[in-house]
């Protein structure tokens, strides 16, 4: 439906119409999903992708030209880097009682478009609600486990979930020694959460945080799972939570810089 073409004819025109540089840049290739009305941009590499996104503004302007539910794009070398950090991730849980995540490791590798398998009957899984709360449920529930969810009050009003004691900084850096204690207490073996790290077993038990496990970005996250931001949290560990998620690449600065814009309003 879409050529590459196509779409870098109409990017130069909105740069152009609305007074952005003229800069050279290059498509690898596009890929429209129709089931979803998804279009996936593969730009050869990361100037070109900041060329076709131009501060979030072309290509939404590009987005309301073609009429897309959702225009993405990604970085040659986003996809290689997410393909590397994949196969070593199957590796890493073979063997283990997570060994029953591969499938879905498996299609995101195919990525794009984001085709997941139904997965059934995994047990349960400890889920902190922290600052992506909404992802990381969403997560368990399409890897077949039932969450047992626990948080800080007053973190998510609206939620149903088990109270227990921390601090707002908790909420953006879990405390993985705490939580690890509540897992053993509740003989759960696995535990999700915005952990500053992908996964770490910690003998029978294990710590995942899903977007950084199957470097998925926050925007991808936003829509696949849904977001909600939490009503209690650190505004300085904001600042931290953001540079680190945009220095590992599954965050754009544009982003970031909008969540702690919008977190220091409050």
């Amino acid at each position: 439906m879409f050529t590459k073409e196509f779409i870098a004819e109409k990017v130069r025109e909105i740069r152009k119409r609305y007074g952005f540089e003229d800069v050279h840049f290059s498509i690898d290739e596009v890929i429209y999903d129709s089931e979803d009305d998804k279009l996936f941009i593969i730009a050869r590499d990361r100037s070109d992708k900041s060329a076709i996104i131009g501060n979030s503004f072309v290509i939404g302007k590009l987005r309301e030209k073609i009429g897309a539910k959702q225009v993405t794009v990604y970085s040659k070398l986003d996809l290689l880097i997410k393909e590397k950090r994949i196969k070593e991730n199957i590796e890493r849980i073979k063997g283990t009682h997570l060994e029953f995540l591969r499938p879905i490791l498996e299609a995101e590798l195919e990525f794009p478009p984001r085709k997941w398998p139904k997965l059934r009957d995994n047990g349960e899984a400890l889920v902190f609600l922290s600052f992506n709360a909404r992802a990381m449920v969403g997560f368990a529930e399409k890897a077949g486990l039932i969450p047992v969810k626990v948080g800080i009050r007053y973190t998510f009003p609206k939620w149903e979930y088990e109270e227990i004691e921390g601090s707002p900084e908790d909420v953006l850096f879990p405390d993985e020694e705490k939580l690890t204690e509540i897992a053993r207490e509740k003989d759960l073996k696995t535990i999700i959460s915005d952990f500053p790290f992908d996964l770490k077993i910690k003998g029978d038990i294990a710590l995942l945080n899903p977007l950084r496990f199957l470097h998925m970005g926050f925007f991808e996250a936003k829509y696949f799972f849904g977001f909600e931001k939490p009503t209690i949290f650190d505004k300085n560990a904001l600042i931290d939570f953001v540079v680190s998620y945009v220095c590992d690449g599954i965050m754009e600065s544009t982003d970031g810089a909008n969540l702690i814009w919008r977190g220091w309003r409050k």
